[in-house]
């Protein structure tokens, strides 16, 4: 996709979530997403990609509330919603390529305003590293559907710190296109990399049960 549906834009959470229900149908496998976000952990400076490792959702409206769809339970489990082995795939590719990654868990907002001071120090109290107002949704429904998830924040502002720091939409765009060719770097690669294995165990499996057995 090329942008997305935000909730503060006045969109209904099913139409916010729709586009992942399209790639369901499409039969899509694995989603990637990624976001700009607000930085509340101290260790973190602008420009920093943050690989999200759970994320706490503090959406007014749940996108699964209503009538369950057949895609998955009505009360799904969300333990690794992001999937540890894209995670360990895209650290090892960091590594190998020397790009700065931190880790941590993304708080998702209705917006769409940026947050004060104090609730900037109450959602990192909360136990969250990176907060914005968009893909807690898009990956909740993603992974009621069994899709597995890879998710990215891109630090493009800084907050609950004792001194404030004021931010503009236009600094925080200025802060994602400086970081946005690293991180295609690591997407590219880890898409290179699974398809690789995908097809090395296709593979072997027409090696393990080669046709002419069936026939």
């Amino acid at each position: 996709m090329k942008g997305r549906f935000h909730y503060y834009e006045g969109y209904s959470m099913k139409e916010v979530t729709f586009p992942v229900r399209v790639m369901y149908e499409l039969g899509i496998k694995t989603l990637f997403v990624s976001n700009a976000a607000g930085g509340m952990n101290p260790g973190f400076k602008i420009g920093d990609l943050m690989v999200i490792t759970d994320h706490i959702n503090f959406f007014p409206e749940h996108p699964l509330r209503g009538k369950n769809f057949p895609t998955g339970p009505r009360f799904p489990d969300m333990h690794a919603t992001y999937d540890p082995s894209l995670i360990q795939l895209a650290s090892q590719i960091a590594r190998e390529k020397k790009i700065r990654l931190q880790y941590g868990v993304y708080m998702g907002v209705q917006g769409p305003t940026f947050e004060t001071p104090a609730e900037y120090r109450m959602y990192r109290t909360l136990g969250g590293d990176t907060v914005g107002m968009s893909t807690v949704p898009e990956v909740i429904v993603a992974h009621h559907c069994g899709i597995r998830t890879f998710g990215i924040s891109v630090v493009t502002d800084l907050g609950g710190f004792d001194i404030p720091v004021e931010v503009s939409h236009e600094e925080v765009q200025e802060a994602a296109d400086k970081a946005q060719p690293l991180m295609t770097q690591i997407m590219r690669e880890m898409i290179v990399r699974s398809e690789k294995t995908e097809s090395m165990k296709k593979e072997k499996f027409n090696t393990d049960h080669p046709t002419d057995k069936w026939k």
